[in-house]
């Protein structure tokens, strides 16, 4: 009943999903700017949260001869005023991510081209911070700096027109996967095959950081053990490992917690298998600029949950703890199905004075956290009745039933043993 097959009972669930799925986002405001510019640490103020209602489907659906299956899924958001702490129409101040990201990239670039830029963004009346709402730092704004940018180094960011963080993220899909079905082997049901056609990626500089593994995260094979779980994923560039915590139940059904290593986004000398994913700062941000457009961004738990504590007090405001910024999944061992998960990232941006670049001040550098986001959510409803019933009743049941009969076998067993004996 977990393979993926039209017939089976869960094909309905891996298609369109039923979960109620949340996106949560963060913002960071910066509070001193025009301190920030004369060298003063940041000083932050966490907004939000700003919440999304999230839809998944899957479509092209194709069915192949080798075991395998392809789809593309799809995200819709719809903002929820009701859950928010606030509105897409709020003003926040952050830094301006296209400016100081291409002033970073444009670093070691011919001293002129970077004059000719600082002048240029002097006429537009760029600066290094900006003060825009919610609604266009996530979905995108017009600037006119990305036609500059285009002008004076064709190539350093493969876009044109609008720029926003999350712009990727709505009304789209996270690539092409093929995965398992499971029809001739169920324990390598859902783990992927390839992904866009890729069977490793080409962003790190390792075999092994480069390779997919796991699922697409969705859901995993059945009769897990306590150990870990793997999945790709697109939004992170890689795959991610989750080690076992402990075991639980939720809403009454048994599921093992699978969270974060300490390892997940450790640099390359504290744990050397990450070294693939350098050129590294400190432990606890990992660089994703290879699959970023190259711009100096960075990935982390959120509040620089388990990282070194120079990144947290290289800026104010900042205060990491386990319960609000780990992430879990709580998995139905025995069918592999997610009950209840909270999967929560940080996106951060490298930001430091750029010589000949007038506007970036005198920033000390700072890996400055932008947001954090957390993709929530949890099987309920008559999906949860349905999964009780089937998953923890029936067995339930059969279990008595099975000590009933053997409660009932024994006598008989005993009569035919006398009937045996009366009878010689």
């Amino acid at each position: 009943n977990v393979r993926i097959d039209p017939s089976s009972i869960s094909f309905n669930m891996w298609k369109v999903i039923p979960v109620p799925f949340y996106l949560s986002v963060h913002f960071f405001e910066v509070l001193n700017p025009k301190q920030v510019l004369q060298g003063a640490k940041p000083v932050l103020a966490q907004r939000g949260p700003y919440v999304y209602r999230e839809y998944r489907y899957k479509t092209n659906i194709t069915f192949h001869d080798n075991d395998t299956v392809s789809f593309l899924e799809y995200r819709n958001l719809f903002f929820q005023p009701d859950m928010s702490n606030g509105t897409e129409e709020d003003y926040v101040v952050v830094p301006n991510i296209l400016m100081m990201g291409a002033a970073v990239m444009m670093e070691k670039l011919p001293r002129v081209l970077k004059l000719i830029l600082s002048t240029a963004l002097a006429g537009m009346k760029q600066e290094a911070f900006m003060n825009r709402t919610v609604g266009e730092i996530m979905w995108g704004y017009d600037d006119p700096l990305i036609d500059t940018i285009n002008m004076l180094v064709p190539g350093l960011i493969p876009f044109k027109g609008k720029f926003g963080l999350f712009m990727q993220f709505n009304n789209s899909n996270s690539g092409l996967f093929t995965v398992n079905t499971g029809m001739k082997n169920i324990s390598q049901v859902h783990m992927v095959d390839s992904w866009n056609g890729l069977k490793k990626v080409n962003y790190w500089r390792s075999s092994e950081c480069n390779m997919i593994n796991g699922t697409s995260g969705e859901m995993w094979p059945p009769f897990m053990s306590p150990t870990s779980l793997e999945f790709y994923s697109p939004d992170a560039c890689r795959s991610m490992t989750l080690v076992y915590e402990q075991s639980g139940k939720f809403k009454g059904v048994p599921t093992y917690r699978f969270v974060a290593p300490k390892t997940l986004f450790a640099n390359g000398t504290d744990y050397p298998p990450n070294e693939g994913f350098c050129p590294c700062m400190q432990s606890g941000i990992q660089n994703v600029s290879t699959c970023r457009l190259n711009a100096p961004m960075f990935i982390s738990h959120p509040h620089f949950y388990n990282a070194d504590p120079s990144l947290v007090s290289s800026v104010v405001g900042l205060h990491p703890n386990k319960d609000q910024h780990a992430l879990f999944l709580d998995v139905h061992p025995m069918t592999g199905i997610p009950m209840n998960c909270s999967i929560k990232l940080q996106l951060n941006l490298y930001i430091k004075q750029v010589s000949d670049i007038h506007q970036t001040g005198k920033i000390k550098p700072v890996v400055l956290p932008l947001l954090w986001f957390a993709e929530s959510g949890s099987i309920e409803g008559s999906v949860l009745n349905q999964f009780y019933t089937n998953l923890v009743l029936l067995p339930l049941l059969l279990e008595y039933l099975q000590y009933i009969f053997l409660g009932l076998s024994v006598p008989l067993i005993i009569s035919a043993a006398v009937l045996m004996v009366m009878n010689k």
